[in-house]
């Protein structure tokens, strides 16, 4: 699934901070983390969304103009806070305590659309935690009306946020979608079934021509009509936590299909920058290195200058 270079990616919903229990405060939310390593691949997406007119709304537009990323379409409230969520870990593994009302709840439809408008879009990703509050999601319907691209969907399965009738909407009419094992269990029932049963029905239930699950140290599975493949990661030493490395899988997936890779290339790829997020705290890095690197591995050094 090809696109032209010229067209730009659009990227829809939260930016927050993930506060962890060190003190340590780093910028986040999974489609911020996507657009912000599609910058760092040179790919100059456009992210929607909005931020209180706080100090953390101040210094999320520090950080993105020193990004060089788009703040075109950055909304600001001065009724509700810059995103905050509380991070723990556990043998790892990272929960959330995710805050209610926070400004990326309050998306403003016609806002969205005068911005997205001054673009090309390539095509528009967004996750599912941002249309838990009825302002945001009826802004994303109002951008999906309006967007004639692929739209590609990360399900981000955070409880309590989320209910079956948004997970029926959102995967309607996607051309790609991806999920984390335990996410796709979620949504496959109560009863136990095989993890790549449980893939191929969920990719017929929803006619989605392309599905990804990842399976965290098992690697991923990519299914289309006309393949399966499974990968499994590199090994990564010194990993510090796993918070951001689904998004950055996304990122270099979506990378791929604008580039055109292989399924493979791609499937391969992705884990292996997922597998070096896992070795910073947080989700973002501000390494230039770290995606020119890449970049140069995979033989795309031209698109970053």
């Amino acid at each position: 699934m090809s696109i032209a270079m010229q067209e730009r990616p659009l990227v829809f919903g939260e930016i927050l901070f993930d506060n962890f229990p060190d003190g340590a405060r780093v910028l986040g939310g999974a489609p911020f983390n996507v657009a912000w390593h599609l910058q760092g691949f040179g790919l100059a997406p456009l992210f929607l969304s909005r931020i209180g007119q706080d100090a953390p709304g101040a210094e999320v537009q520090a950080l993105m103009s020193a990004w060089h990323m788009d703040l075109s379409g950055i909304q600001i409230d001065d009724q509700h806070p810059t995103g905050q969520v509380q991070v723990s870990l556990h043998e790892g593994q990272p929960e959330y305590a995710i805050m209610p009302d926070q400004a990326y709840d309050f998306i403003d439809g016609p806002t969205v659309l005068s911005a997205s408008g001054a673009v090309r879009p390539a095509l528009l990703y967004h996750g599912t935690l941002a249309l838990r509050h009825p302002v945001s999601r009826a802004a994303w319907a109002q951008l999906c009306t309006a967007v004639a691209a692929p739209r590609c969907v990360d399900i981000n399965l955070r409880a309590p946020w989320w209910e079956s009738g948004l997970i029926q909407d959102v995967l309607h009419g996607a051309a790609w979608a991806k999920l984390n094992d335990e996410e796709l269990l979620a949504l496959s029932g109560d009863k136990p079934v095989p993890l790549q049963q449980a893939a191929r029905a969920l990719r017929c239930r929803y006619r989605l021509p392309l599905l990804i699950v990842t399976c965290g140290a098992a690697g991923a599975m990519l299914l289309t009509d006309e393949c399966f493949l499974e990968e499994t990661p590199l090994a990564v030493s010194g990993v510090i936590d796993t918070v951001g490395a689904g998004d950055a899988f996304s990122a270099v997936a979506l990378l791929g299909m604008m580039r055109a890779w292989s399924l493979q290339d791609t499937l391969q790829r992705a884990l292996e920058f997922a597998a070096r997020i896992c070795t910073i705290r947080g989700a973002t890095v501000q390494d230039l290195a770290l995606y020119h690197d890449c970049l140069v591995s995979w033989g795309e050094e031209k698109i970053a200058d």
